[in-house]
């Protein structure tokens, strides 16, 4: 059988797993959160590199052999490892961090971000055109149009209205 192709993600959980915990998954790379970390999850477990016991996550035996490891001899089942006080503590940290991310309601920009400055000109009282929100930034017209959908309506909440007075252009703004 030939090892599976893992990716880097994969590759450093496994061997994080392997050195430092016994086999059990308990760190990810500060990239990996959220959505990401379930697909690296399921990944891992789709192609029988991982395991659970219903609670924890561990490597299996076939997660050995595509690490180029010998398997666990003494005991087929791997060994929880004693909870190393300051990974728990981090993982509970950055755990709570997520929980308020996901329960903030309010939109996340920076102050002095092009995303802020637009954000800005669609709160004025007399809104703004694609054309200025171009001139602004530098972006392209389907730029500034793909933000409003995207970015603000999508992922910020923000509801955006737009008239367009007779013989002028369309603008737009924050309701």
């Amino acid at each position: 059988m030939t090892n599976p192709q893992l990716t880097p993600a994969q590759h450093a959980i496994l061997a994080y797993a392997l050195e430092h915990s016994d086999g059990k998954i308990v760190w990810f790379p500060d990239n990996i959160k959220g959505g990401a970390r379930k697909k690296v999850l399921d990944g891992l477990l789709n192609r029988a590199l991982i395991t659970t016991d219903g609670t924890d996550w561990f490597v299996a035996a076939e997660g050995y052999d595509a690490m180029g490891r010998p398997r666990p001899t003494s005991n087929p089942e791997p060994m929880p490892a004693e909870a190393d006080p300051e990974i728990e503590a981090a993982v509970t940290a950055a755990e709570a961090t997520w929980a308020k991310e996901r329960t903030d309601n309010k939109p996340r920009t920076r102050e002095n971000s092009k995303q802020a400055q637009v954000i800005a000109m669609l709160r004025r009282p007399e809104g703004s055109t694609v054309r200025q929100i171009c001139d602004a930034t530098g972006w392209q017209a389907h730029t500034v149009r793909g933000t409003f959908a995207g970015a603000f309506k999508k992922k910020l909440g923000l509801t955006i209205v737009s008239d367009k007075p007779q013989g002028g252009e369309r603008i737009y703004r924050i309701a």
